[in-house]
């Protein structure tokens, strides 16, 4: 499913934490990296050719890391931002995944994603896996760790049943036919949406989508998955699939990283933005097809 991951690295500790949440990927088919380093450089190309240099010996350590974890590990070394590259190369590659960290070499406390995560993400044309990275102190000095393991022990799948989020479930279907077997299945009655006029009909848009998320449900089971639950809650959807993958003990969120009536310039408000700023846990996210 995953056979060639771009793996984005900008030669942080953070990168370095990626790297070793990887191997996690192996029983996904993983099998090839490709290790992108952006320059971020918009006008004195001049500066990278030494800009290269200085990279590659972090670059030529990362690399060793993946190979030890078992991947084909090529690297690309680009001169321009690191959101044009990242993505650029992805399509020039035909990769299958973009992996990337929450932040990078600041290591604010603060820090919620990096920017760059955000804009890799904006405009990703494959699915994008972004991996928590969380800032601990240790003798007064910043540390990062990230928050990572067995992808498939417990997946959270949150859908709002528009075709991008169905998308999405075709990738969930593969994860659990690769061994996924903890599948916890959510949709959240939007409360913003059904207070106060809808609110007479909400018996009526649960029943509906218990039918839809049960039919999910019967087809991850023939698939081989051992759990599946379903949860609908009322609230905000934001909230409610953070609490949800929280309470749940969830190892990782599946989700389509477009919702109904997107646009590009809304993705800034949108759930998905929402949830990749502030979830805990790695979080695949799969884009839309677009014609």
């Amino acid at each position: 499913m995953f056979t060639k991951i771009i793996v984005a690295t900008d030669l942080s500790p953070a990168s370095d934490r990626v790297i070793g949440c990887l191997r996690g990927l192996k029983p996904l088919g993983a099998r090839q990296a490709v290790l992108v380093h952006a320059l971020g450089l918009r006008h004195l190309d001049v500066m990278k050719y030494e800009l290269a240099r200085l990279a590659e010996p972090r670059l030529a350590q990362q690399k060793a890391e993946l190979e030890a974890a078992g991947y084909e590990t090529t690297i690309a070394i680009a001169p321009g931002i690191p959101e044009l590259e990242v993505n650029r190369i992805a399509a020039e590659q035909r990769a299958s995944l973009i992996a990337v960290g929450s932040h990078g070499s600041t290591l604010a406390r603060e820090v919620l994603i990096g920017g760059v995560a955000l804009a890799i993400l904006h405009r990703a044309m494959v699915p994008v896996l972004v991996m928590r990275i969380r800032i601990t102190e240790q003798n007064h000095a910043a540390q990062c760790e990230a928050i990572c393991g067995d992808f498939t022990q417990h997946i959270l799948y949150p859908t709002d049943f528009s075709d991008d989020a169905e998308h999405a479930f075709r990738y969930l279907e593969a994860i659990v036919k690769a061994g996924a077997k903890r599948i916890t299945l959510l949709h959240v009655q939007d409360k913003a949406k059904i207070d106060p006029h809808l609110k007479h009909k909400l018996e009526e848009f649960n029943r509906i989508d218990t039918e839809r998320l049960e039919r999910h449900r019967d087809a991850l089971l023939k698939l081989g998955a051992a759990e599946v639950n379903i949860e609908l809650p009322f609230g905000s959807p934001v909230q409610e699939i953070l609490r949800v993958a929280r309470d749940r003990n969830v190892s990782e969120i599946v989700m389509g990283s477009r919702g109904r009536g997107f646009i590009a310039e809304v993705f800034l408000g949108s759930v998905s933005h929402q949830v990749a700023r502030h979830a805990t846990v790695p979080v695949l996210f799969v884009p839309a097809v677009r014609g």
